[in-house]
């Protein structure tokens, strides 16, 4: 059963027509990418991987090297390379489903990038501030997202781990004497 499909350079495994495989979000970007609009480069788990792992709690023992090659085609794509210490990709990983559920789509951005890959995505972008920014959205996601949610972990109200890290936040930027997150300056996020 294939399990992965690609999308990109022009030509996707998949088409809108196929929302029930891909999800409304993976069928979408397999059409767009298809019709020409610029869409970077990406691949779609099957709905029907989900639908088994939770029906039997089993992970396929052939997805991870499917995974890792449809990763490498992005990487051609790209020209850069996950985990790469001098030119990292960085990659968003995000939720679908076959039918549009309001508020239960969750997204972790700029996975990939790591403590080893910091600097060299301040030295390709020139800007450090940016990149321990994204480092920040980052570890906030991924917190908030699979740390607590996909862990089914419900903590009462003001105990969510998004609500605690957006109140050390906001002490930091109080501390700071500003008001929005872009008054920050790089050396405010590395404390942070």
């Amino acid at each position: 059963m294939k399990q992965i499909y690609f999308f990109g350079d022009g030509s996707a495994d998949g088409s809108v027509k196929d929302k029930n495989l891909l999800g409304g979000k993976g069928a979408n970007l397999a059409e767009m990418t298809t019709l020409g609009i610029p869409v970077p480069p990406g691949f779609t788990i099957s709905t029907k991987v989900c639908t088994n792992f939770m029906n039997a709690s089993e992970y396929p023992e052939d997805l991870t090297t499917e995974v890792q090659n449809a990763l490498l085609k992005v990487e051609k794509i790209m020209g850069q390379k996950f985990g790469d210490v001098e030119n990292p990709l960085l990659v968003s990983v995000r939720s679908g489903a076959r039918q549009s559920m309001p508020g239960m789509m969750e997204t972790v951005l700029n996975v990939g990038l790591t403590t080893n890959t910091i600097p060299g995505l301040i030295e390709k972008s020139g800007d450090e501030r940016f990149v321990y920014d994204a480092y920040r959205r980052l570890i906030t996601m991924y917190a908030d997202v699979v740390m607590e949610k996909a862990a089914d972990i419900e903590p009462k109200e003001g105990e969510r781990i998004r609500e605690k890290l957006d109140e050390i936040m906001e002490k930091l930027k109080s501390h700071n004497g500003v008001e929005n997150d872009s008054e920050l300056s790089a050396k405010n996020l590395k404390e942070l």
